[in-house]
């Protein structure tokens, strides 16, 4: 590495590490300090991976900070956990729509009552290996990996709805790919809530053109609504929107495979996790795998709610490259994905990071939000798979656009693919984690 190279390493690190320090709240890290006042699930996952390269304790705190707002009645892990230092009304929907309050916990108002990818047990593995002598020593996975156990377990059991062992979302936001153009047949089955009874605050901290149009809203607020009024009671309501997402699946198997190794780490037997990372992996090609067009797809369980059947969604979105991340995937599934990553459709390598969306389709927009816009978060999973399976010059290519992108848009909430224009909030809190995890991939 040139000395050049070592320097702009080392002045990258201390950018990401300030935005990290900037944003933390006391236990926990916000996304950002203005759109993204809470604490939010997927996010802490990524952070906390970022975080173990500048605290590992930190990182321990982020992660038990999350898990300290987690369901006892059924094991759920909320997508977002209220600060009760921020004003209700600083975010919509805060926790008096919500209605979800968290006994006992200081500092915590309440939580939501959907959820977000199960990426957490992958994080607590990697934080845990940064210091295992601290982590053994506090601890950290023993009170941990109860608490994964049954997180994982609300998705197994709660939210197979289709049947054949794939976990359901029943809102986009669980997704984390919140308004992708895969959701947006489902989403036209729902009846908007009227728009005079709630504000977006949103659109007070980043650009209209850049976020969800009114009507989305006013669907995920419907959804919202009528989870709500059924008690969060998966047995107690037919919900309007469910679906089979790759991206969630693979991340509850990647999630699987290390609970497995925690499971080692503390005594605990290991073989029912690998058992379920496999019957995750089998069920993912069997209902998700589409060999004609080379990538994973969305199935929408009620794509004909009049007879139950269900059908593949007919959108490529790069969550069905995802996949890529679960080690053991059979090696025509693995040279389609890094066909259909390199093809026309995606650009791995001739355009910014990888769009989160099809290049080719008329619903792509380079701007908003996760109708094309390439992620840090979506870059950092693929470059994982992209080097578990061998494809070093992809995974390097990927990791020095990463790298440049996040320090040249200020590590901005997401990137235009086309041209590499930073989007949304800047200072966001898991491009700089991926970013310090990168660094130390490149060191």
């Amino acid at each position: 590495m040139t000395d050049t190279a070592v320097t702009d390493s080392e002045r990258l690190r201390a950018a990401a590490s300030s935005v990290l320090l900037g944003n933390w709240a006391g236990g926990s890290t916000v996304p950002s300090r203005t759109l993204y006042p809470h604490q939010w699930s997927w996010d802490s996952a990524f952070i906390a991976i970022g975080l173990r390269h500048l605290s590992p304790r930190r990182a321990r705190r982020e992660l038990e900070t999350l898990f300290s707002a987690q369901w006892l009645s059924d094991g759920r892990v909320p997508h977002i956990v209220f600060n009760d230092s921020v004003p209700a009304d600083a975010y919509f929907p805060g926790p008096d729509f919500w209605q979800v309050g968290v006994p006992g916990e200081a500092g915590l108002t309440g939580t939501s009552g959907i959820v977000q990818p199960p990426v957490h047990a992958l994080a607590a593995w990697e934080v845990h290996k940064t210091d295992p002598e601290g982590s053994f020593g506090l601890g950290f996975l023993r009170r941990l990996y109860p608490r994964l156990v049954q997180w994982h377990d609300y998705l197994r059991v709660h939210r197979d709805l289709g049947g054949h062992g794939l976990a359901s979302i029943v809102h986009p936001w669980e997704s984390g790919w919140d308004n992708s153009p895969c959701w947006d047949a489902p989403l036209a089955r729902v009846n908007p809530a009227d728009p005079t009874t709630y504000v977006r605050r949103d659109l007070a901290h980043s650009d209209a053109a850049d976020r969800p149009t009114d009507l989305d809203y006013g669907r995920y607020v419907r959804l919202c609504t009528d989870y709500r009024e059924a008690d969060y009671d998966d047995t107690r309501i037919e919900h309007a929107f469910a679906v089979e997402d790759p991206c969630f699946n693979a991340l509850l198997a990647v999630s699987e495979h290390a609970l497995a190794d925690i499971a080692e780490a503390v005594g605990a037997d290991p073989a029912p996790h690998r058992e379920r990372a496999g019957q995750l992996t089998s069920a993912l090609i069997d209902r998700l795998y589409d060999p004609a067009s080379g990538i994973f797809r969305c199935r929408d369980l009620r794509a004909n709610s009049a007879n139950g059947e269900d059908a593949l969604i007919d959108e490529l979105s790069a969550s069905g490259l995802i996949p890529l991340v679960i080690p053991g995937l059979p090696d025509d599934i693995v040279r389609a994905l890094l066909h259909t990553a390199s093809g026309d459709r995606f650009g791995l390598g001739r355009v910014h990071l990888l769009p989160s969306y099809d290049l080719l389709s008329p619903a792509f927009d380079p701007a908003r939000y996760w109708r094309g816009p390439s992620w840090f978060n979506i870059a950092w999973l693929f470059h994982r798979g992209l080097r578990q399976y061998g494809a070093e010059a992809d995974a390097k290519q990927l990791r020095e656009g990463l790298l440049d992108a996040a320090g040249r848009s200020g590590f901005a909430e997401y990137v235009d693919p086309h041209t590499g224009e930073g989007r949304g909030i800047r200072s966001f809190s898991w491009t700089a984690a991926t970013t310090l995890d990168l660094i130390g991939d490149r060191d």
